[in-house]
């Protein structure tokens, strides 16, 4: 459908608060808190290990304090005694009962079953069809995020949780900003919807009130940012961390 003289006008107006809170953030306006991630080992950005390390735990990344979920897995990580849960070899062939225990030690996994589960599960993915190197998956898409997103999608239980739309566009986002990755068509990772990047969204007017309450709300928040910025030289992942923490501080900051 043909986008009317208002539609345009809103777009424009809209265009021009998403300028406003780049520019409050990257002034500092927003808060220098860190991001959840930043809880990390402090690897080499392209070694097997780190890759391991931010995308095993993005998996049971749902509904659960992102920040404590990653000093669980730093935790983790530096307790020589439960290291080996990044290894995919050693969980690919690692007892249940083992697993759960070193998964719970430090509270990366909190569900007894579907956590270590899920953990085991990629693991086995990345054993069996790639390897064992996370990396290969994106090589073999030609480091292309509608490939890796409709590959993952394709093979969805192969990939439980991360395949899933927040969490795969947001793990995808996390690999740019801590590992050596860079894709070539990053426009195409969306906004990780999560409550905060959603609340955000309805104060500049992406989407209503009303709208938040549909089931569909997440796809919704993607589709707007990725029509809005159509155009622009933004991804609309870029806008992730500047929503997030807008929304965070409660608003606080007039945009």
């Amino acid at each position: 459908m043909k986008s009317t003289k208002a539609d345009r006008v809103e777009n424009r107006i809209g265009l021009e608060r998403v300028y406003a809170l780049l520019e409050a953030y990257r002034s500092g306006r927003l808060g220098g808190e860190k991001m959840p991630e930043e809880e990390n080992p402090g690897l080499d950005r392209g070694s097997l290990e780190n890759y391991i390390y931010f995308t095993l735990p993005m998996a049971l990344n749902y509904q659960r304090n992102s920040y404590i979920l990653w000093e669980c897995a730093n935790k983790a990580w530096h307790d020589e005694g439960t290291r080996d849960i990044y290894s995919i070899a050693a969980v690919a062939d690692m007892s249940d009962d083992e697993l759960r225990e070193k998964l719970m030690r430090h509270k990366v996994a909190l569900q007894r079953t579907r956590h270590p589960n899920t953990w085991k599960t990629l693991c086995r993915t990345f054993r069996n069809d790639f390897g064992g190197d996370v990396r290969r998956l994106l090589w073999e898409n030609e480091y292309s995020v509608q490939r890796i997103k409709a590959y993952m999608t394709e093979h969805r239980k192969e990939f439980p949780y991360l395949s899933g739309n927040k969490i795969s566009n947001y793990w995808l986002y996390v690999l740019e900003q801590y590992t050596d990755t860079r894709f070539t068509d990053r426009e195409y990772i969306t906004v990780a919807p999560d409550t905060h990047v959603i609340q955000a969204s309805v104060q500049l007017g992406v989407i209503s009130r009303e709208e938040v309450a549909g089931t569909k709300v997440q796809k919704l928040v993607a589709a707007r940012w990725q029509e809005l910025l159509k155009g622009t030289e933004l991804a609309p992942i870029d806008l992730h961390t500047p929503l997030w923490l807008w929304s965070r501080g409660k608003f606080q900051v007039e945009i």
